[in-house]
């Protein structure tokens, strides 16, 4: 498979870094890790439902950027 092709005016897309907190929006912590981001709060909740059924053994924490703050998230909240 061939990679497609820039143009030299195009910067390149740069990854979220997993090291710093975002900055806006919600995301799963998982094990005290940044893994996914969510516009909503529900959205993160809901996913960090899915993995923790799947996986109890976990510590899924759903972390608020603009208030910087972590809640853990229980199996059955």
């Amino acid at each position: 498979m061939r990679k497609p092709v820039r143009s030299t005016d195009e910067p390149e897309p740069k990854a979220p870094r997993a090291d710093r907190p975002p900055t806006e929006g919600f995301v799963v912590v998982v094990d005290g890790h940044f893994k996914s981001e969510f516009e909503t709060a529900e959205a993160a909740k809901s996913a960090g439902r899915k993995l923790k059924s799947t996986y109890p053994m976990l510590k899924v924490e759903i972390y608020d950027a603009a208030t910087k703050v972590r809640a853990l998230l229980d199996s059955e909240t």
